[in-house]
């Protein structure tokens, strides 16, 4: 059966029937959960589970567990981790501080059925960065950005996870939240292709991306990352990032028009998939009419993400655990 263009969270700790019906109905090619859907590591364990069962095939489960201010998974179940420049910060050795703390995530996600982390954030911290950016970030030039990148990403694929990452083509610029209006930056292609593309371009070969919800007005004046043909353009060619590409959470106020509206136009621009998070019913429903089936090109790099897919690596979680600790003092 061919896979909804699409990425869905549910409404709650257990899925409802509806969400049941629905999600075998349509065949979405993943899930994401939220704090919302999160109470003890055997409810999301279930939860996990149950999510996979209503689909064909082996469906990805996405969390954003960054660490820091964006952490789903939390204290008293789950380790607490400082916001990732802080760490990279404080850190004594700070890619190998890096390397643990992401090897603990991804332990952390894979024993709960997650699979899937939208991480690294490849986005370069600039004196202008949004707060709610900000600490996220893991440097503030592009060869620091770059490395502790790919470090998160090695570790996650150590541990059996998947890494997403976003905010393709660069977020680090833009001084409004993405989650409340729209961004703009008003920069040249040619100082964006140096700086603010380099991380992308250095991980193109990661299976997952996520766009950034942005107008770079030097590339397209009138669209956003996520629905500017013009803007795939450069993020498949000149960044030549050829993963499974999903849009940011399709709901977020940056974005004009309806549901329905904002899926197509993204689709339409050369998105593989929408996110869509807040487990609204009738949204969910207009997104996977507007998103339709996969393409034969989102196919094929689907199957590639399904396929990528490994056995996590043996690892002493309580030695890394001491270690991240001697490593932040």
């Amino acid at each position: 059966m061919a896979m909804n263009a699409a990425i869905y969270g549910p409404e709650g700790l257990t899925l409802t029937a509806w969400e049941r019906d629905f999600f075998s109905d349509v065949q979405p090619f993943g899930f994401i959960i939220f704090a919302r859907n999160i109470d003890t590591p055997d409810q999301v364990r279930r939860l996990t589970d149950a999510l996979r069962a209503t689909v064909d095939h082996h469906a990805p489960v996405l969390i954003d567990q960054e660490g820091g201010r964006v952490q789903r998974l939390r204290a008293p179940h789950w380790r607490e981790y400082l916001p990732p420049l802080d760490q990279m910060d404080r850190a004594r050795d700070p890619l190998r501080a890096q390397w643990v703390r992401n090897r603990l995530i991804a332990y952390d996600l894979l024993a709960v059925g997650v699979d899937a982390n939208c991480a690294p954030l490849a986005d370069i911290a600039e004196p202008t960065t949004h707060p709610f950016l900000y600490n996220r970030c893991y440097g503030r030039d592009a060869d620091s950005v770059i490395a502790a990148s790919r470090t998160c990403s090695d570790a996650h694929l150590a541990g059996g996870v998947l890494p997403v990452l976003k905010h393709i083509p660069g977020h680090g610029r833009a001084t409004t939240d993405s989650h409340l209006e729209l961004p703009h930056v008003d920069v040249s292609h040619a100082e964006l292709s140096i700086h603010d593309f380099a991380p992308f371009k250095a991980l193109n070969d990661l299976p997952m991306g996520m766009t950034a919800h942005i107008v770079f007005s030097d590339i397209d004046p009138d669209h956003c990352a996520t629905t500017s043909v013009r803007m795939m353009d450069v993020i498949r060619y000149d960044i030549g990032f050829d993963g499974l590409l999903m849009t940011d959470d399709i709901s977020m106020q940056a974005l004009s028009g309806s549901i329905a509206d904002r899926s197509a136009a993204s689709i339409a621009a050369g998105c593989d998939v929408i996110l869509h998070c807040n487990g609204d019913a009738g949204e969910m429903q207009a997104v996977a009419q507007a998103a339709g089936d996969m393409t034969a090109a989102a196919q094929t790099r689907a199957n590639r993400v399904l396929d990528a897919r490994k056995p996590p690596q043996n690892v002493d979680i309580a030695g890394l655990e001491a270690e991240l600790a001697a490593l932040i003092g």
